[in-house]
């Protein structure tokens, strides 16, 4: 399988993902684990983005795969630091999105990264540039939610 094929299966297990976290109510499991102020439109804009960038990756792959890798990173993190690592911390309490995580964005993460490596394209700087752009993809959503309510970002002052 390409890498653009691999590409566009991410993409599809995302929104597998997404449906799964929907589904079991992920919006409340955040704001009880994660503290996160998330509402439920916060998690359509933004997994919207993510299926967005899912296909701009899906569209690098074949020319740009060092970019195109941030997205599996983007899923490899999210599933480790989102879903795996608060079951361990939460001693067991299951957080909506830890099937697709395991089942789905391991092998494909794994296999996103494999395919590029087998073609010879995973230098060291593809890697760890791909890691630092799905961090900060990862990260971004997070950063607007945690500032969005002081004064200087308010917009009804």
């Amino acid at each position: 399988m390409s890498l653009t094929d691999l590409m566009w299966l991410a993409t599809a297990a995302y929104g597998l993902h997404i449906l799964e976290e929907y589904q079991l109510n992920w919006r409340d499991w955040a704001h009880g684990m994660l503290g996160l102020p998330v509402e439920w439109s916060d998690f359509y804009v933004v997994n919207a983005l993510v299926i967005v960038l899912g296909i701009v990756a899906a569209n690098l792959a074949r020319h740009h795969p060092g970019i195109a890798l941030a997205f599996p990173a983007l899923m490899l993190i999210n599933a480790t630091f989102f879903h795996v690592l608060p079951v361990l911390r939460g001693r067991g309490r299951f957080s909506p999105g830890l099937i697709t995580a395991i089942v789905l964005f391991y092998p494909i993460g794994v296999a996103c990264y494999w395919r590029v490596s087998h073609d010879g394209g995973l230098r060291m700087r593809a890697l760890i540039g791909s890691l630092v752009l799905g961090a900060i993809l990862m990260a971004f959503p997070i950063v607007l939610l945690k500032i969005k309510s002081r004064r200087y970002f308010r917009q009804d002052r």
